[in-house]
C-alpha cells in the first residue's frame, strides 16, 4: 500500500491536529481520497472524502464543521485538519484511495488494503 499517514498524537479536548497522508503517484493521481478511523473496540468508520480536483468533499455527521479534508496534488498529499477535538475522536486514522477500494473509496472496508495509520488520542 503506497500510503503513509502521519501527524497523530495526544491532544486535550478542544485541541487541534493536522493529519497528513503521503501517497505515490499511482495511489493519488486522479483518485478520490478519503479518511477513515477505527476506535478501540469499534468498526471502521468513514470520516471524510475529497474528489480529485478538491472541489467536492463529504463528511461524516460526527465531524462536520470540525474537520476539513484537503489535498495538494503537486505534493501528492492528503490532509485532515481536525479542530475542536473530542474524546470520541480517539482512534487510529487511515487514508485510502479509489485505487485500493475497487475504484470507489467511499466503499472501502476492512477487507481492502490499508496503511499503518496514525494514532489520535484526545484526553479530557
Amino acid at each position: 500500500v503506497e500510503l503513509a499517514e502521519s501527524g497523530g498524537g495526544l491532544v486535550q479536548t478542544g485541541g487541534s491536529l493536522r493529519l497528513s497522508c503521503a501517497a505515490s503517484e499511482r495511489a493519488f493521481s486522479r483518485q478520490f481520497m478519503a479518511w477513515f478511523r477505527r476506535a478501540p473496540g469499534k468498526e471502521l468508520e468513514f470520516v471524510a472524502a475529497i474528489s480529485w480536483g478538491g472541489s467536492a468533499t463529504n463528511y461524516a455527521d460526527s465531524v462536520e464543521d470540525r474537520f476539513t479534508i484537503s489535498r495538494d496534488n503537486d505534493k501528492k498529499t492528503l490532509y485532515l485538519q481536525m479542530n475542536n477535538l473530542k474524546v470520541e475522536d480517539t482512534a487510529v486514522y487511515y487514508c485510502n484511495s479509489d485505487l485500493y477500494c475497487g475504484g470507489y473509496v467511499a466503499q472501502c472496508n476492512e477487507y481492502h488494503d490499508w496503511g499503518q495509520g496514525t494514532q489520535v488520542t484526545v484526553s479530557s
